[in-house]
């Protein structure tokens, strides 16, 4: 295994076609031996983005614009973005929210990094949703998307008896 690649080498193998949120991704971190980061070279058709608004809580991410011009929201705010600007999305709630969007009339391409984890909390803004994602080599992947405004209490569906006892 080389420890690098070039990028006119790597496979989209992540591809969307989600109506706004179509494009291709191609992830290539364990090809070049990355243990704990995350790296892609994602494509944005014009008009489109790669995911809904949102924030990490345990994943920082960086973006790098290689072609093209669009849009980063970014908290309460859109900035321009182009051609070799690098894009910064630390940890943190809706004030660190980001979504990249191409409003311009070709193909933006863009390199994503990110510290690779494997419990991660997810926030979008947008849409009042929460997603909970973990896994690990010994268990089953865990991927559950929710709507904030349902919460419960902490022992909710739980009783408050103490559970039988074995004899």
């Amino acid at each position: 295994m080389l420890p690098f690649i070039n990028l006119s080498d790597v496979v989209f193998n992540d591809v969307e076609d989600n109506g706004f949120y179509s494009s291709r991704r191609a992830q290539f971190s364990a090809a070049i031996g990355a243990k704990k980061l995350a790296y892609n070279l994602t494509e944005l058709a014009p008009g489109r983005a790669q995911c809904p608004f949102h924030s990490h809580r345990a994943e920082e991410e960086m973006f790098f614009i290689l072609e093209g011009e669009g849009e980063l929201r970014y908290g309460d705010m859109t900035h321009r973005i182009k051609k070799h600007d690098v894009i910064a999305c630390p940890t943190g709630g809706p004030d660190t929210a980001h979504q990249i969007i191409n409003t311009g009339a070709t193909t933006l391409r863009y390199l994503a990094l990110s510290n690779a984890r494997d419990i991660e909390v997810c926030e979008y803004p947008d849409s009042q949703k929460v997603g909970v994602f973990a896994s690990a080599a010994d268990a089953p992947r865990l991927r559950k998307i929710i709507h904030a405004e349902h919460d419960v209490d902490y022992y909710d569906r739980e009783s408050l008896e103490a559970p039988p006892r074995a004899t």
